[in-house]
């Protein structure tokens, strides 16, 4: 199992540069990641369509859904069965919590996949073995 972060998978839902190798990488493995990351890229999806106007509307709920079929290829698992560990490794490491919970996640299945590089060399000075996408 490995642990896929919300930076990977905005990157794929948002088709951005590199996002094929993103999608032969989800069909590749098998992948756990935290119930929160959705709630993550569509963060991200609402900020392409709201903000940036990168996407228009109908293409943000397009890309929802493929979002939501997200579901049905990854392990998710409640961010708080993480959350007193990660705010540790927060603190130790000076990185956000959202990104220390992935982290403390990957700790348990000794992988992590981020498209986020300090977070990733956060992981692997911690001994996570990780995949950049």
């Amino acid at each position: 199992m490995i642990v896929i972060d919300a930076s990977s998978l905005a990157r794929y839902i948002l088709l951005e540069p590199g996002w094929e190798r993103i999608e032969e990488f989800i069909r590749g493995n098998d992948l756990a990641s935290l119930e929160y990351a959705l709630v993550e890229v569509s963060n991200a999806l609402w900020k392409h369509c709201v903000l940036y106007s990168r996407i228009d509307r109908e293409e943000f709920e397009r890309r929802s859904q493929a979002l939501d079929l997200m579901r049905s290829v990854l392990f998710l698992e409640n961010p708080f069965e993480y959350l007193s560990q990660a705010r540790e490794i927060a603190c130790e490491e000076r990185i956000t919590v959202y990104d220390a919970l992935y982290i403390a996640q990957a700790l348990k299945y000794g992988k992590l996949a981020t498209s986020d590089e300090k977070q990733g060399k956060t992981a692997e000075k911690l001994g996570v073995e990780v995949t950049y996408l």
